[in-house]
């Protein structure tokens, strides 16, 4: 398994379903998807979605310049 980092690349909002996607070996769509699905349910996803936004820290880049 990965570490849990939210990736530069393949990333659509905050990075999370891509984080969770390569944590648990599966496509960032097929995470999206079951996200979506899940806030169809009761339950704090969307909180949950932006405090893993907020906790997660960046994936580092290959390169150790500052891109600004």
């Amino acid at each position: 398994m990965a570490a849990l980092a939210r990736p530069r690349d393949g990333r659509m909002i905050g990075g999370v379903c891509a984080a969770l996607a390569r944590r648990f070996g599966t496509s960032a769509g097929t995470m999206r998807v079951i996200f979506l699905v899940s806030c169809l349910l009761p339950g704090p996803q969307f909180l949950l979605y932006l405090a893993l936004w907020v906790l997660l820290p960046q994936e580092r880049s290959s390169s150790s310049a500052t891109a600004w």
